[in-house]
């Protein structure tokens, strides 16, 4: 059948009704008129070309060939490569080249619109990343898990590796073009491996989960067993090890999917109780047991883990998220000593992009780690690659992201440098003096102190809400995060405030800054005071006794005051080392 000569229905047009505002480069008189296009199909077949026709809507009237000129004017141009004319009434004849300029306009905006910079393609959200930037350089962050990244781990955030989708392992992705996407995630695994010291033949290492919580899911999710054994999270643990409310509701996936048993830490000291716990795990008998927390001032004794760990037949994870800037630089204990399996985020105090990473070991097994750790029975090799690999991919995620591992690898190139050991020696001598100027001034700390870079301030000798507190501080620009102390109800009514120091310490901060940094928080302490004494502890009655507060006011004055007047001009005027890169 020859369909050359079908009739054909088909038209174009361009309307104007529509409701939005026009465009300033759009003249409104060109948009309130229309064209429509009409295409004859009957001359498909012949071999003399006919332009495509175009008539005015007032017209409406087909021109047929050969007709009298003096009924309109007829001009002639292309689109597409095809040939065209349009036929218009002689009065309306002054505003058809504005119209073909706004019809080309209009083409060239619509093949442009993905390369305008975020001030052209979306100020709304450009101006509210703006305010975001300022919120973090006029006042004081010391939330333990925040921190600032460098230019270069910013921009490869931001640069064309994102365009492409990886699904799969390096080297067996389900998708053709990712030979740089895998040398750039074998770069990666190899400089994540150097960073922490680790030799290659008894460790691998997965640079793909998106947060350190699907990193931990992965490792329950790939290793057999569904019993669980984690720091309780009003101990200084972490949600993702497994928690319930005190109703026994299961919040975190891990407790949803999988059996968790926490346990805690001597109420009387803040340590870790090594007894009770090894008394739980062997009623328990947990397959995994995790060491490491999101709140836990003080050092991790890993060979007794090791040794509670070998009796009950488990295997020993341990969770570095907050510590593995100062494991990194060696300026605490390492858990790969003991441990099968280590997790971790890539921000924090590492300075990296947001996302986890996995550690496992490989080759053969030691028969006893708590003992004899240099003895290998050469038989039986350790089974957890294929195993967490595979959980990863495709148990729990898709396709990695690119612009993150790329970013982690220059993050991890910075961390095996001297200048960051000496960054992070910082962050913990900043964090000791924060610790003892609190001490001076009557403060409650958990363990009495730190050995790392967070502290635990217990409020509740101040008759003062971690929540509460934590609002104050906020309205007087000082960022910081409640948190669970041991005898409290749980999450929810946290007594406490949790303190970190790496990201004061990225802006310039030095010791005698963070004495300034607890005159700051004493007086936030008296505003919350006097604040719940008028009004209550209750948060709806509380918030009302902080709108207009004069002390607050003053408060945050004083931290955003001329450079010339505080101590921390140097960290809160905008001129600091890192705020020069933003």
């Amino acid at each position: 059948m020859d369909s050359s000569h079908a009739p054909s229905g088909l038209s174009l047009g361009f309307h104007s009704h529509i409701s939005s505002p026009l465009p300033a480069k759009i003249p409104a008189s060109v948009a309130e008129e229309s064209f429509s296009f009409q295409i004859d199909s009957t001359f498909c077949g012949s071999s003399n070309r006919v332009p495509l026709q175009l008539f005015h809507p007032k017209g409406g009237h087909r021109v047929a060939e050969g007709e009298e000129e003096g009924e309109g004017v007829s001009e002639q141009f292309s689109i597409l490569g095809h040939r065209m004319c349009v036929k218009r009434d002689r009065d309306s004849q002054a505003c058809l080249p504005s119209k073909r300029i706004a019809i080309g306009s209009g083409l060239e905006e619509r093949r442009s619109w993905g390369n305008q910079p975020p001030w052209d393609a979306d100020p709304e959200v450009l101006e509210i990343m703006e305010k975001e930037k300022q919120r973090q350089f006029r006042g004081i962050e010391l939330i333990a898990s925040e921190n600032y990244v460098c230019r270069a781990v910013m921009e490869a955030l931001g640069s064309h590796v994102s365009n492409k989708y990886s699904e799969g392992m390096r080297g067996a992705r389900y998708y053709t073009g990712n030979r740089y996407i895998d040398q750039i995630e074998l770069l990666c695994m190899e400089r994540a491996l150097a960073a922490f010291g680790l030799d290659s033949d008894k460790w691998g290492v997965n640079v793909q989960p998106y947060s350190c919580t699907s990193a931990n899911l992965a490792v329950y999710t790939g290793l057999p067993g569904d019993r669980i054994m984690g720091l309780d999270s009003a101990s200084g643990g972490h949600m993702s090890h497994g928690y319930y409310t005190p109703s026994g509701k299961r919040i975190s996936a891990a407790s949803i999917f999988f059996e968790t048993l926490p346990y805690k830490v001597n109420p009387q000291t803040g340590y870790i109780d090594h007894d009770k716990l090894e008394e739980k795990a062997l009623d328990f008998r947990p397959k995994i047991l995790i060491c490491g927390g999101s709140s836990h001032p003080r050092e991790w004794n890993y060979l007794r883990f090791r040794q509670i760990a070998d009796k009950c037949g488990a295997v020993l994870m341990c969770d570095m998220a907050q510590i593995r800037g100062l494991v990194a630089a060696k300026i605490c204990t390492s858990p790969f000593e003991y441990c099968d399996i280590v997790t971790s985020t890539t921000h924090k105090s590492l300075r990296g992009p947001s996302g986890g990473i996995i550690f496992y070991r490989r080759g053969a097994k030691q028969r006893n780690h708590g003992m004899q750790l240099n003895h290998s029975d050469g038989i039986s090799p350790y089974d957890f690659e294929e195993k967490i690999n595979f959980a990863v991919f495709a148990s729990l995620q898709g396709g990695p992201h690119n612009n993150h591992i790329a970013a982690l690898a220059i993050a991890l190139k910075q961390v095996a440098t001297p200048e960051f050991k000496v960054y992070m020696q910082q962050v913990k001598k900043n964090a000791q003096a924060l610790a003892s100027a609190l001490l001076r001034r009557k403060c409650r700390l958990v363990t009495g102190g730190t050995d790392n870079h967070l502290l635990l301030w217990d409020l509740s000798t101040l008759g003062l809400t971690g929540k509460n507190y934590e609002k104050v501080c906020e309205m007087c620009h000082i960022t910081l995060n409640k948190t669970t102390i041991f005898g409290d109800n749980g999450a929810f009514s946290p007594g406490g405030v949790r303190i970190g120091t790496p990201a004061m310490t990225s802006r310039g901060c030095l010791e005698t800054d963070f004495e300034t940094i607890a005159d700051f928080l004493m007086r936030a302490a008296q505003i919350t005071s006097l604040v719940q004494r008028e009004h209550g502890k209750m948060q709806r009655d509380f918030l009302k006794g902080l709108q207009n507060n004069k002390d607050i006011v003053q408060l945050r004055n004083q931290l955003n005051a001329d450079p010339g007047e505080i101590p921390l001009h140097l960290i809160l005027s905008f001129r600091g080392s890192v705020s020069e890169i933003y």
